[in-house]
């Protein structure tokens, strides 16, 4: 027997000897323990909340100041007000009108200017009197969800370097990544939020949500942060993408679309980013495999299959619209060539319209339409290869 065990078994009959000692005289040495047993459970809890709360604070306090070493890099140089005041608004047409609508509408208030000075982004970037990014504020917004104040800082750095990529405010922030922890860290909160709030969707839908998911798909097209990002939430977005997925899949009401249109539009966000749309098909696909598989063994639509068969159709939807998106982009990200269920989809694509045509034309349309377009994607990826 090694020290550390034998310590260990003497620490527990000491402890056992202990609660018996000082065991109440009309309470029996099983009843205590597990008395002592909640109390010290109830503490615990306690104490992790407590450590959450904290934790919470520390990594606000991390975004302030990653942005006020951003703000004061990019404000450094020059007189950041004229800068900003000599870009008109059509010259940067994307960035301002993200600038303009990149509050979470989680209130009815009035937006602000974007020449307005909102003070607690002052505050948190810089004590000289420039003139800061122009982003809404929404008062009470982190009462109402707790997951704003990491939407607010995400929308801010993404607003920030766009400044900072466009316009007379050019700047080189890769000597950042060295902190971009910071918003990996807040990715992976928001994306549990966001899987939460997915599993079990209340109709109607707060804005907040569709923000939140075309914030995180900015967040990955932008080539510094997504690898930070990629790196610790990379199964974090497989697992949102399922949940997103099986949302669809598992609503049982039949003619009643808002999920559906809802998550279907979340997926199709997500999939304008190109990282992320090669896993999207291919996920999406798979299902369509699956019931393409299940129809070629029955005759007719069967009860238990009867909403599962209108669900695939936001499927299709989804498929088509980044597949559109694929084939008008014209990259060389090789969707077609080294994907299994695409393979499998394309293999299969003439057998099953001719054997599903008669009793399933509707479908057997939406199969054909996607054969085409995998057909176009995989045409432009080829012309593309040296």
């Amino acid at each position: 027997m090694d020290d550390q065990t034998w310590y260990l078994r003497t620490s527990k009959l000491a402890l056992a000897l202990a609660i018996i000692r000082s065991t109440p005289a009309d309470t029996s040495s099983r009843e205590y323990t597990e008395h002592l047993a909640k109390v010290v459970s109830e503490q615990e809890s306690t104490w992790r909340s407590k450590v959450q709360v904290l934790e919470a604070e520390v990594l606000q306090l991390r975004h302030k100041l990653l942005l006020s070493r951003m703000c004061a890099e990019v404000f450094k140089s020059g007189d950041p007000t004229s800068q900003l005041q000599a870009q008109e608004p059509g010259s940067s047409e994307n960035t301002l009108s993200q600038l303009e609508d990149s509050g979470c509408d989680l209130s009815n208030e009035e937006r602000s200017e974007p020449s307005e000075m909102p003070q607690h982004f002052v505050e948190s970037c810089t004590p000289t009197p420039f003139l800061p990014l122009p982003i809404v504020k929404r008062h009470g917004a982190t009462v109402e969800n707790p997951l704003f104040s990491h939407m607010q800082f995400l929308q801010r750095l993404l607003e920030l370097k766009n400044l900072t990529e466009s316009g007379s405010l050019k700047t080189d922030l890769s000597h950042f990544e060295n902190d971009f922890t910071t918003v990996s860290d807040s990715v992976f909160q928001l994306l549990d939020g966001l899987i939460t709030f997915y599993r079990k969707p209340k109709f109607p839908f707060s804005s907040f949500w569709a923000d939140a998911v075309d914030t995180l798909a900015g967040l990955i097209s932008d080539c510094h942060l997504s690898n930070h990002i990629l790196k610790k939430c990379s199964k974090k977005l497989e697992e949102f993408e399922k949940t997103l997925l099986q949302v669809i899949l598992r609503s049982n009401h039949l003619n009643r679309f808002q999920v559906q249109h809802f998550v279907s539009q979340s997926l199709v966000t997500l999939g304008r980013c190109s990282l992320l749309r090669k896993s999207i098909i291919s996920l999406l696909l798979s299902e369509v495999n699956s019931f393409t598989d299940v129809l070629a063994t029955i005759n007719q639509v069967q009860a238990s299959y009867v909403t599962r068969y209108e669900n695939i159709f936001s499927l299709f939807w989804v498929l088509e619209q980044l597949l559109q998106k694929e084939t008008k982009e014209g990259n060389t990200s090789s969707v077609v060539h080294d994907d299994q269920e695409i393979k499998k989809f394309l293999q299969k694509h003439d057998e099953n319209i001719s054997q599903l045509s008669d009793a399933f034309p509707l479908f057997t349309l939406y199969l054909w339409r996607l054969g085409i377009l995998l057909n176009s994607v995989e045409t432009v990826e080829s012309k593309s290869l040296p």
